[in-house]
């Protein structure tokens, strides 16, 4: 295999096993249901092959692809990965087929075109991870939109069109600003370059000598984008509609790929392209991250809905990345990255689990459980451990990224005050609360009612499917060091560039 297309294969691959789909007669949905994973299966182990050609030792971007595209305009399909993105690919990968599997049971009518906008969502996302070009970027950021849009409003709750239009209306509300803020920075570009580009690599080179007020406009129409997309508090209020309308498959996907192709927008795009706007809005970024993590914890104690409660957990920890983000240390910066990957694994099961339990009960309300410890050991065990990976328990992988976070923005020379560490600690104690009332409200206590008595434990398939995240969430927590490597020297890029244009702002 041709290293250089590696990256390609990586779009190739689901993009043509979904074309293919099309041509499989209608009622054929065993078939489907085993093409759609083995094709999955096949773009991980090709993200696998990428990972074994990577060099963790380069911060610069490898196994790159390009040729031109639009001749006329200079955009290129160019695409390739540095180990902040490699991680992500990986991640996204690993993720699909086990949300494919997951479907079996509880995907019943049109299979095959379930499947079909599931290997499409996919091409878009790892799309996004390894563009290069930012029209390119902007393609998928877009395209990513509409097969989401159908897994939500297809085969979502009752209220899945509400949710699926406004998901639809907030993300691309934001990204049309970025598209005038790339076309803006082309034209820019254009003079000291002397031909129009959306080759980032060359972007990277004028962004920061772009005026500072123009600087600053760029820069909040880029980061409004993936504000929403993370989402920043108060941009958030598509989230939870949008999880707990969306299937399972959906609510993890969600939340375990969509919101970080937020926060990989902000450390991808806005920090290097426009560095000292980023340093002149890190405080307000910061303290909406900052308020972001008590808010989403606070509501999320009163919620009575499973699902709602993990969505707003999802805007609590997405605050800790983002303040990870705007801190500006090499330690920020390395925990924000293995926070993304750490809330992957940790929502991701926990909305497995709740939807493994739906399946059989058909409610999500906490109230509508209790005593379900004995009745079903395996499940109260699994659950325990997704909620304690959430939670941030030592030993587990959540502690490693908001350990590093907080001693990153403790450090921080940007934002060079420890209050937003102290609150941002506080978003930990919370966690706990919620978390844990919640397990004890659904595991613990007498049977409230009886037809709980007939639950069944989960099955072969279903700890089959958790198995794999588990040893992930283990692995991270005693030995992050592996992932940590990956993205090291890459993260280091990123704060020296922003810095080093920059030194001027900081006092």
């Amino acid at each position: 295999m041709d290293n250089t297309l590696l990256t390609s294969y990586l779009l190739i691959v689901p993009l043509f096993g979904a074309l293919f789909l099309i041509f499989f007669p209608k009622k054929s949905d065993t078939a489907v249901k085993y093409f759609g994973l083995l094709i999955s299966l096949v773009t991980f182990l090709v993200s696998l092959n990428l990972y074994l050609e990577f060099d963790q030792t380069s911060s610069e971007f490898q196994l790159v692809d390009k040729f031109m595209w639009i001749e006329n305009l200079n955009i290129s399909y160019f695409v390739g990965v540095d180990g902040i993105s490699m991680l992500l690919v990986l991640l996204t990968t690993f993720l699909t087929p086990l949300t494919l599997f997951s479907t079996w049971g509880s995907i019943k009518h049109k299979v095959k075109e379930f499947t079909f906008f599931m290997l499409i969502l996919e091409v878009g996302m790892l799309g996004v991870f390894v563009s290069l070009d930012l029209f390119l970027f902007y393609i998928f950021w877009e395209a990513m939109l509409i097969p989401m849009y159908f897994i939500i409003g297809i085969w979502g709750g009752k209220r899945r069109i509400y949710a699926s239009v406004k998901f639809f209306i907030y993300t691309m509300a934001g990204s049309l600003l970025m598209l005038v803020a790339i076309i803006w920075l082309a034209v820019y570009a254009s003079e000291p370059l002397g031909v129009f580009t959306t080759n980032l690599l060359e972007l990277y080179k004028v962004g920061p000598t772009v005026p500072q007020t123009i600087q600053n406009y760029m820069f909040l129409a880029f980061a409004l984008s993936f504000a929403i997309k993370v989402p920043l508090f108060p941009l958030h209020t598509w989230l939870p509609d949008a999880h707990v309308e969306a299937p399972t498959a959906g609510s993890v996907i969600l939340a375990g790929v969509l919101l970080k192709m937020g926060t990989y927008g902000l450390l991808r795009f806005c920090l290097p392209l426009f560095p000292q706007a980023s340093i002149n809005f890190a405080p307000l970024f910061s303290i909406l991250a900052v308020v972001g993590i008590i808010y989403g914890a606070l509501v999320a104690m009163v919620q009575t809905d499973m699902k709602k409660l993990v969505a707003y957990s999802s805007v609590s920890h997405l605050g800790f990345v983002v303040l990870g983000i705007f801190a500006l240390t090499t330690e920020s910066m390395q925990g924000a990255v293995i926070q993304m990957v750490n809330h992957g694994l940790s929502t991701g099961a926990l909305f497995l689990l709740v939807g493994f339990i739906y399946e059989r009960t058909h409610t999500r309300e906490i109230a509508d459980y209790g005593g379900i410890a004995k009745i079903v050991p395996v499940y109260s065990a699994a659950l325990l451990i997704a909620s304690l990976s959430s939670i941030g328990l030592p030993g587990l992988n959540g502690f490693v990224g908001e350990f590093l976070i907080l001693l990153g923005s403790f450090k921080s020379q940007v934002l060079n005050s420890w209050v937003y560490t102290i609150f941002a600690a506080s978003g930990v104690i919370f966690a706990a609360v919620y978390m844990l009332w919640m397990y004890q409200r659904v595991v613990f206590g007498e049977v409230k009612h009886d037809r709980l008595h007939s639950l069944k434990d989960m099955t072969a398939s279903e700890i089959a499917i958790i198995i794999p995240i588990f040893i992930f969430i283990v692995w991270i927590g005693v030995y992050p060091s592996t992932f940590l490597g990956l993205t090291e020297s890459a993260s280091e890029a990123i704060v020296k560039q922003v810095l080093s244009f920059s030194t001027n702002v900081i006092k």
